[in-house]
């Protein structure tokens, strides 16, 4: 039986004939000696093509086999081999149809705090007039929700239950409003407690509103974290809130991190930056994402809260 590898538009035959019936269907086929087809497989052939497919993994490309395959006018089991192989040499996340890059470490919470602090500011400043008096308001782990506390308004019975050891020492210095501090095992990176202990006291809790960290955001996959510990907190932090927002700059948009959180079914609102991509504001708006640009300063460009995310209930 003659063996058959299929490779875009071409058939390469390891036979020197073919049965008169496959020959009939096939008039158009580069042939090839055997020799020469084993040419064509050669090692070094595979490794050029994977050391390209690398080239673009590194530079924080995804890859579809798919299109692959017509690229390198080879098979899509041909390139699914390279993927394997990338994968298991630890340099790939294999996924279906393709692969994507390896996730960046993230930062920990005491390299991130000082850096685009103004731009943080600004979506903090906007964040903060979502809050309503005598609200319980859940603050996640994270920069720039830490931002946010310094525009928290004061004095109107708001209580602030966070399980960020930054936060909570801010709004302790802050002071003006109620305070919880949800405790547990503090993991360094993140900034706060996301295990068992800190679930279970989030679970026997009611939010009127959550602002919820996110360390990605991607059309289709929704919003993601980096720690899987870390997006089972949040998951239970959104099932137990009335109200979720969360704050995002640009470039979380562009991220990739691999435990799913929540989509726009969970979220009532994303605070984003003014130079965000429209086409990209469109595609979220059109997924279900209601949206809140931060303007310059302090002033708000847009706001649409097809939610009903600020009014009163």
């Amino acid at each position: 039986m003659a063996e058959i590898e299929e490779s875009g538009r071409r058939i390469w035959l390891r036979q020197k004939s073919l049965c008169p019936r496959l020959e009939s269907r096939c008039r158009n086929i580069d042939l090839v000696q055997p020799e020469q087809y084993q040419l064509l497989m050669k090692p070094e052939f595979s490794l050029s093509r994977r050391e390209a497919i690398l080239e673009r993994l590194a530079a924080g490309q995804s890859v579809v086999a798919a299109t692959l395959a017509l690229e390198f006018d080879v098979s899509e089991d041909a390139i699914r081999r390279d993927l394997r192989a990338l994968a298991a040499e630890g340099l790939c996340r294999r996924v279906y149809g393709g692969a994507l890059p390896l996730a960046r470490p993230a930062q920990p919470i005491s390299a991130r705090i000082n850096s685009d602090l103004k731009r943080k500011r600004q979506l903090a400043r906007v964040a903060a007039e979502l809050v309503r008096p005598g609200e319980l308001v859940f603050m996640d782990c994270g920069s720039t929700n830490l931002a946010m506390v310094d525009f928290l308004p004061k004095d109107i019975g708001v209580i602030v239950a966070t399980n960020s050891v930054d936060i909570s020492a801010a709004v302790a210095k802050r002071g003006g409003m109620g305070l919880i501090t949800i405790g547990g095992s503090v993991d360094l990176a993140i900034g706060g407690a996301v295990d068992a202990t800190a679930v279970a006291v989030i679970r026997e809790t009611n939010f009127d509103l959550a602002f919820v960290g996110g360390c990605a955001i991607a059309i289709g996959f929704g919003i993601a974290a980096n720690d899987h510990a870390d997006a089972t907190f949040k998951k239970m932090v959104i099932k137990q809130s009335r109200r979720c927002a969360l704050l995002a700059l640009t470039e979380k948009f562009s991220e990739e991190a691999p435990y799913r959180v929540g989509g726009p079914s969970d979220f009532d609102c994303l605070v984003v930056e003014a130079n965000l991509d429209n086409e990209l504001a469109r595609e979220l708006e059109t997924e279900g994402y209601s949206l809140m640009r931060a303007g310059e300063g302090s002033d708000l460009a847009t706001v649409d809260v097809g939610h009903n995310f600020g009014a009163a209930e």
